[in-house]
């Protein structure tokens, strides 16, 4: 009874965690970019009162054995990289990229981060940087007399100026992509950096390779969240925790009859 008492508590714990994992995919249901998560479980230690295929006899082996275990806990946060819907914006300014891939931004660290975010804005110098002020990587400047902005699906940006009748090329956006796109550490402000477990980003011109996915102009991806989805995730987070939470009550009622016979 008393390893009862642990096992549901560590059933409790994981739910709670589970619930806190839903709040933040329904938090960010609305972010520009977001990639929900799932959390997985793993079950704990077992203790063996028989060993499977220990001896019975001298010339018999238990068949199945006789194993309790001691319940579960959060093993991992799995990343869905499934395509969020696409949002028209009508911002020249605003990319999506259709597939695989990641923009690449400066961060204040000095390290390059990662996010699947395409709403870019200029700052003073024409610099085009995200909501947080990071730069996109490679830089892209735009100038103030532009008239009109144009980014291929292979990344290419173009500006018409005044007095000339021909686009400019004034930059050129890479993307990136990595073998495990789930081993990516999140940061916040929309933003991965890479890990040993997503390894070295492969980085090329989006549209061109295999996972480095297509420029949208004008469009922006929204999160992958299904609200729906997430309901039911949370319902039957509650009700496991809720059958827990009688695994525990139960446990106490009979040591409780066992303190009366003590007596």
């Amino acid at each position: 009874m008393f390893r009862a008492l642990y096992t549901a508590a560590s059933g409790m714990t994981a739910q709670q965690l589970n619930l806190d994992n839903i709040a933040n995919n329904l938090a960010n249901a609305s972010t520009t970019g977001f990639q929900q998560r799932r959390l997985q479980f793993t079950d704990l230690l077992y203790q063996s009162e028989i060993m499977p295929g220990s001896a019975a006899t001298q010339q018999t082996t238990v068949s199945a054995g006789l194993q309790i275990g001691l319940g579960t806990r959060p093993g991992q946060t799995e990343i869905i990289q499934t395509q969020g819907a696409f949002a028209s914006t009508g911002n020249p300014l605003d990319m999506a990229i259709q597939g695989a891939g990641f923009f690449q931004v400066l961060l204040p660290s000095g390290q390059t981060g990662y996010t699947r975010d395409g709403s870019f804005h200029p700052d003073a110098q024409g610099l085009l940087v995200t909501a947080a002020g990071n730069a996109l990587q490679p830089a892209v400047t735009i100038p103030a007399d532009a008239l009109s902005v144009s980014i291929g699906s292979y990344g290419t940006v173009t500006v018409t100026q005044p007095g000339q009748t021909a686009a400019t090329q004034v930059g050129s956006i890479q993307t990136a992509a990595f073998v495990n796109p789930g081993g990516l550490n999140s940061v916040g402000n929309n933003t991965y950096l890479a890990t040993t477990a997503s390894g070295q980003p492969v980085i090329g011109n989006p549209g061109g390779s295999e996972g480095l996915g297509a420029i949208q102009q004008g469009m922006l991806e929204q999160s992958n969240v299904s609200v729906v989805d997430q309901f039911v995730q949370m319902i039957l987070a509650q009700r496991s925790y809720e059958s827990n939470s009688r695994v525990v009550k139960a446990a106490d009622e009979m040591l409780q009859q066992l303190n009366q016979l003590a007596q």
